[in-house]
């Protein structure tokens, strides 16, 4: 049990009635998550206001109730507390209740529209090569250390992240690099953190479903930088031309990487190929595991990042060449003779970096073969630029299913569709059907041929109607080439 006047320390209180010293057994802001004795936080939700369930949640055994509006009636023996901010004022309290873990650990949240996972992983699998005990909340996979925790969303609520910064303190872990998604920096899931140092990648057209428009995506971003810390650090991505912009009201120390603008981490490629990525660093040749321009950018914000937490340059370096990419990002294997890559690519800059690093790395006569999908309940603009760009860039187009959710699968194809030029029509392909998409992509594939999974990458599932089926591309994808492709 805490003491409800602890928790609430630093929350920006505007009024309280009742015991400001009574006893609580957790925080809750899902109302049928309410237990006896808990404090309930009521939030304005973009869905749902959690203010019309107080009174439900009171009549669950909420002890105590934190809202933005005071209710008209108080219910008797119940505390009630305004905070200016429900949504900043429960990330404050889940930072108290865990006994403020942050202060505890060097956290670097990492934001962009793409290379959040591979970066945040990549520190990861860095940090614990050079010895350190190192947590990861991602959009794949939570961890401490090995040890794999299931993860739902990019970024966990405020509960869920300071839960399990808790058990990473507790398990003795120094270090912990997280992604920070554009949702969870204006819901304020990371208000409370005390953050060592924020990454920026770059900034592309996505989530403009919830955002509204293309500035309030970036206002998003840059709020991370905005609310970091005097003391932190702030790295951006120079070459992205709204880098400089995140940096703007910063009081956090200011550093940059870059491969063509000048910068203070700096790297030219040397070779690119499905091998791998050789890069110049400060005059030292560099081999890494990964490929393509994109990556050499997250291997930039990763020696950057770990310049910037005290680690030399040559030992990163070293260690940095033996580790991998995030799983589902440009996963590729081979069979007979045909290249399969599995990527998340789900924004039209990440397909076309994709499909760029292919054509990079292709030898001319092969053909490039893409199966490609949009999620429902998402940004619809972007649709027929999906479309337009795996046109652009592949020899066969497939356009499918990706996790439809609540919309009808082909309406989203036909969304696609609408960005195909007339003259690409003969190469592309609609299939709903998105494991009948990949066999017939794996029948079309003869020996040197490449194909492109993108969209799930990782995502071990197709969501459809409010439920998951199992779906791993890459198992699909090598399941159906060994019985189309064999000996």
């Amino acid at each position: 049990m805490k003491v409800l006047k602890d928790i609430l320390y630093k929350a920006s209180l505007t009024s309280a009635i009742g015991d400001m010293d009574v006893e609580i057994s957790e925080i809750v802001f899902d109302s049928r998550k309410v237990s006896q004795d808990c404090v309930f936080v009521a939030i304005r939700g973009t869905q749902v206001d959690g203010h019309a369930f107080i009174a439900k949640a009171i009549d669950q055994g909420a002890k105590a109730i934190v809202c933005q509006e005071m209710p008209s009636e108080h219910a008797a023996g119940i505390t009630y507390v305004q905070v200016a901010d429900s949504a900043r004022a429960l990330g404050v309290m889940a930072a108290n209740y865990y006994e403020n873990p942050s202060d505890k650990l060097k956290i670097v949240a990492v934001t962009g529209t793409n290379g959040k996972t591979t970066t945040a992983t990549l520190l990861h699998q860095l940090f614990m090569e050079l010895g350190y005990v190192t947590g990861l909340l991602s959009t794949v996979e939570n961890k401490i250390n090995e040890e794999v925790i299931p993860s739902t969303h990019t970024t966990p609520d405020a509960l869920a992240i300071n839960q399990l910064l808790a058990k990473m303190v507790k398990e003795g872990c120094t270090h912990c690099f997280m992604e920070a998604s554009s949702h969870a920096i204006v819901q304020h899931r990371m208000t409370g953190l005390n953050l060592t140092g924020a990454v920026f990648t770059n900034i592309s057209h996505d989530h403009l479903d919830y955002h509204g428009s293309f500035d309030e995506y970036i206002k998003a971003k840059k709020q991370l930088f905005d609310e970091l810390p005097k003391g932190a650090f702030a790295l951006t991505n120079a070459d992205d031309k709204r880098g400089l912009v995140m940096l703007q009201n910063t009081k956090a120390e200011k550093h940059s990487y870059a491969l063509k603008y000048p910068a203070e981490f700096k790297a030219k490629i040397l070779s690119n190929t499905l091998q791998g990525l050789e890069l110049d660093i400060d005059g030292k040749q560099v081999w890494f595991r990964m490929i393509g321009e994109f990556n050499a950018y997250n291997v930039l914000a990763v020696l950057g990042t770990a310049v910037l937490l005290g680690e030399e340059t040559d030992e990163v370096l070293m260690q940095l060449s033996k580790v991998r990419g995030a799983t589902g990002r440009f996963d590729q294997f081979i069979h007979k003779g045909i290249t399969v890559i599995v990527d998340y690519a789900h924004t039209p800059d990440a397909l076309e970096n994709v499909l760029k690093t292919i054509q990079g790395v292709r030898d001319g006569g092969e053909n490039v073969i893409t199966v490609v999908g949009c999620g429902g309940n998402r940004d619809k603009a972007k649709r027929p630029e999906m479309a337009k760009i795996a046109c652009q860039f592949s020899d066969k187009v497939i356009l499918t299913s990706d996790n439809p959710r609540d919309e009808v699968p082909m309406d989203i194809i036909r969304d696609m569709e609408k960005g195909v030029n007339p003259i690409n029509f003969k190469k592309t392909m609609l299939i709903e059907d998105r494991k009948e998409a990949i066999k017939t992509a794996a029948m079309f594939a003869v020996k040197g041929d490449i194909i492109l999974i993108a969209g799930k990458g990782h995502e071990t599932y197709q969501e459809i109607k409010g439920v998951k089926y199992p779906f791993d591309d890459r198992e699909i994808a090598e399941n159906l080439l060994k019985q189309i492709h064999q000996d």
